[in-house]
């Protein structure tokens, strides 16, 4: 630097750094400030595109930065209100699998416990005030106002001495299917102009339009051998050739293991793969997924550079093998393994949405269905978070296309639960073993 500068640049330094933060800075443009006005040069910089704000139809960049505003005093609140001790507690309840769906919000209360320990550990007044823009800047949706969340009446109840019974109770409830960000009401006219509005600055009208998914569809984890071709050259001792390739059947008693093992030591190898349906109502789905592939992504893992508009939908409390075309106490073919579509890819941004493996059954399709958009409210972005009372009685009365030709069907395995499944598993060389599935690590 020349020396001419050193001072100027020097006070602008200390000026900057003295200067409180008072919000978050959001902006699309590709130059910041302007380099250069006839022979003078200025101040500016070409921000890495990590820094830029992704332009919205529905939310400017300025929009965005008041948004951060009020989510910093929110923040402040729930900080004031719910101390360390108090979520150190809520976190250490939801990471035990002991309430239901807890992995809704562990996330959220991950990332308000860190942000409560590093400003346990910073005495400076200023520092703590920068740390919680800071966190405000980086943190996801919804984040910050952990009042509002699921996160917020758990804190609620802790505060108030509930035992653990009541506790659960009240958290389990909250979180049924029926009840978690599910809207209680039917939708204003405002909201669903307001739906209107938003659906046609996105472009997104056709996205909202569903088909039923097929095998090439899925993102699979394990699909079974292909078959051999029929030997079509007969002698005098083809009959002992084809009853020594014949799968042989071990009667012995089933291998109890978690999914993680099977999925690791079993499942690369299988051939084939049966799954033993169980004479009761259980936790069966269809994958469903955008009629129209190139409409814009409406739900939280599709992106533009990376497609994945498959969702899935089930029933409350389950739903009987019949209604899927199965037959109890039988062993139906897997046809593919896979994990829910939130998982595909890049995992770990969407742990809010539970984990779930997914055994796709031969022949299996939702008989009954007769409407019902296949995806939930909560799949969507951000975007469409404040019509969703409007998208949810869009999603009850919208009929997914191509029942007939579902092929995505089956039984999905969800972790935190205790499992009790049976399969049956052809190996390399005609050994065919059971296995059972009780949990999932």
């Amino acid at each position: 630097m020349p020396p001419a500068y050193v001072a100027a640049v020097t006070a602008l330094a200390r000026a900057v750094t003295r200067a409180p933060i008072d919000g978050v800075f959001l902006s699309s443009q590709p130059q910041w400030g302007q380099p250069r006005t006839g022979d003078w040069w200025h101040l500016s910089l070409e921000p890495a595109p990590a820094l830029l704000y992704r332009a919205s139809p529905v939310r400017t960049a300025s929009q965005a930065a008041a948004e951060r505003r009020v989510d910093r005093d929110t923040l402040l609140r729930g900080l004031a209100e719910f101390p360390l001790e108090l979520v150190r507690q809520a976190h250490a309840l939801l990471t035990t699998d002991k309430l239901y769906r807890s992995e809704a919000c562990i996330s959220v209360a991950a990332w308000s416990l860190a942000l409560h320990e590093r400003l346990a550990a910073t005495a400076n007044q200023r520092a703590r005030d920068n740390l919680v823009w800071q966190a405000v800047a980086a943190a996801p949706a919804g984040f910050p106002r952990v009042r509002s969340t699921m996160i917020g009446t758990l804190l609620e109840d802790l505060a108030a001495g509930l035992s653990f019974d009541v506790v659960k109770a009240r958290f389990d409830a909250k979180m049924h299917p029926l009840a978690y960000q599910r809207p209680t009401a039917a939708p204003s006219a405002g909201n669903i102009a307001r739906a209107e509005e938003i659906v046609a600055k996105l472009g997104a009208a056709g996205s909202l339009e569903r088909r039923f998914a097929r095998l090439s569809d899925i993102v699979p984890l394990w699909v079974p051998a292909p078959e051999k071709p029929a030997r079509e050259e007969r002698g005098v001792f083809s009959h002992l050739r084809e009853r020594a390739s014949a799968t042989t059947w071990h009667d012995v008693p089933p291998t109890v293991m978690t999914w993680d093992k099977f999925s690791r030591t079993v499942l690369p190898a299988a051939e084939g793969l049966e799954f033993l349906v169980p004479d009761r109502p259980d936790s069966y789905l269809g994958l469903v997924t955008a009629q129209n592939p190139d409409a814009p992504p409406i739900v939280q893992w599709d992106r533009e550079d990376a497609r994945n508009p498959v969702t899935w939908y089930l029933y409350v409390d389950g739903s009987a093998p019949a209604r899927w075309n199965l037959r109890p106490g039988q062993f139906h073919p897997v046809t593919a393994v896979t994990y829910q579509p939130s998982m595909w890819g890049d995992a770990a941004k969407f742990p809010h949405h539970g984990q779930k493996v997914i055994f796709i059954l031969k022949g299996a399709k939702d008989l009954q269905y007769t409407g019902g958009a296949g995806f939930f409210p909560s799949f969507l972005k951000s975007e469409y978070h404040e019509i969703r009372s409007t998208l949810e009685a869009y999603a009850k009365s919208a009929v997914v296309a191509g029942k007939d030709e579902a092929e995505a069907c089956g039984i999905c395995l969800q972790k935190g639960t205790t499992w009790d499944y049976t399969f049956r598993v052809a190996g390399k060389g005609g050994v065919r073993l059971v296995y059972k599935l009780d949990r999932w690590d």
